[in-house]
């Protein structure tokens, strides 16, 4: 065998995982992190530390279920389980789904408002008709290739603590020891945090990814072709590691940032997307509202097409119908459809008039508290040897799924409860 084949480069290797890391700080991440640290500084920077090692955990498995079977989650319970638990994983998917693409094109068009005055309603409406043409028209391959470029713009986060005071005592010790207490409004920070962190569509959107990874590469699943199962396991897990720790040290930038400017500046609750972008005041003066703009845009335009997709994805697998973003409008029109439905259906909820800010924030309650029951369901698929054959999820990597499994649920009782 070729060394470059069994040594694949850094570039080579990442693929799924670093997309979905990129779409984690979405703009309800963004909305999210930020309203964490306004509201309690550097004390929830914790949760990044806390949240990573759940995150990376149970996004392996989802990979590792897709490359495995060469089948997405709610295929495999199609396949493997009664039909009730299967339209059950669904239905959540697609109510937290819905409500996070609502929220998300909501902000971007808030975000839009900021540069250029005008009616949000129309801004979002417009967005959400351009990610369905986007997605339908294009190859997704090929436009998040581009897109990626705008998720730079989160970097401006980073550059904002070193220009700012950063108390470092203060801000250690928020990232290292957990400061908790059990009330309302601390248990909707640390399942919003979470949630927006752990979110149910990446789950489905991984699996099948790296479904479409092994088409892409005319490759077979590692069910099939084992003598691959070394080599493609590290690829996947090296992949996941660096898309999720992307993901967490941009989010963890974030709080710290807000923490540093607004809530040192009194600002402990954000009401508008003017509010949010005050954060980047520090290091982009007048361009402030511009590079903030640019943030929630990009990693909307980035992150839409993967809750719609994910959306798709599952009811497809469902119904059987053919899948994927590989396929052509007319192979696919019941996939192509659903990724539309449910994208116009997140514009309808900004009928609502919620404020776009306020909003993200619920939307990632909503997804720290439909994880749980999902996440159970993707380790019942990954440690069932009947499902995965002897590459089922053991030893370390199914602890820590389940360890991410019960963390969630724990946060999601912790809540309900207060």
């Amino acid at each position: 065998m070729k060394p470059q084949e069994d040594d694949p480069s850094l570039l080579e290797v990442l693929g799924p995982g670093l997309v979905t890391g990129a779409a984690d700080d979405d703009p309800s991440g963004i909305g999210t992190y930020s309203q964490v640290g306004a509201q309690f500084g550097y004390g929830m920077a914790w949760t990044m530390f806390f949240g990573f090692p759940l995150l990376a955990a149970i996004q392996a498995i989802c990979a590792r279920i897709g490359a495995t079977t060469g089948r997405g989650i709610a295929q495999n319970l199609r396949h493997n389980y009664p039909l009730p638990l299967l339209q059950g994983a669904v239905l959540l998917l697609l109510l937290a789904n819905v409500i996070n693409l609502g929220a998300d094109l909501g902000a971007m068009g808030a975000a839009l408002a900021l540069i250029v005055p005008g009616p949000v309603l129309a801004y979002t409406a417009a967005f959400g008709v351009l990610s369905v043409l986007l997605e339908v028209l294009l190859s997704y391959d090929r436009y998040a290739r581009i897109l990626k470029w705008t998720t730079l713009s989160l970097f401006a986060y980073v550059g904002v603590v070193f220009v700012v005071d950063v108390p470092l005592d203060q801000a250690i010790r928020g990232m290292l020891i957990p400061q908790f207490q059990f009330d309302k409004v601390h248990a909707m920070a640390l399942v919003a945090v979470l949630g927006t962190t752990i979110s149910p569509y990446l789950f489905f959107w991984q699996a099948g990814q790296e479904v479409e990874e092994q088409r892409r590469r005319h490759i077979k699943p590692l069910h099939v072709a084992p003598s691959q199962a070394g080599r493609e396991l590290r690829r996947l897990s090296t992949d996941t590691l660096i898309g999720m720790g992307f993901s967490q040290v941009v989010a963890l930038f974030i709080i710290i940032a807000t923490a540093a400017t607004l809530h040192a500046n009194g600002v402990h609750d954000i009401e508008s997307a003017a509010q949010a972008a005050e954060a980047l005041r520090p290091i982009a003066g007048e361009l402030t509202f511009a590079l903030f703009a640019i943030g929630i845009i990009g990693t909307g335009l980035l992150a839409v097409p993967i809750l719609a997709g994910s959306a798709a994805y599952a009811l497809s697998e469902a119904f059987g119908w053919v899948e994927g973003l590989d396929r052509k409008p007319r192979e696919a029109k019941a996939f192509y459809a659903t990724i539309a439905t449910a994208t116009l259906g997140g514009v309808a909820l900004n009928l609502l008039s919620i404020d776009p800010m306020r909003a993200l924030y619920l939307a990632a309650v909503v997804n720290g508290l439909l994880a749980p029951p999902l996440m159970a369901v993707t380790m019942l698929i990954a440690c069932n040897r009947k499902v995965m054959g002897p590459l089922a999820v053991r030893g370390w990597l199914a602890v820590a799924g389940w360890i991410s499994t019960a963390a969630m649920t724990l946060v999601a009782g912790v809540f309900l409860f207060t």
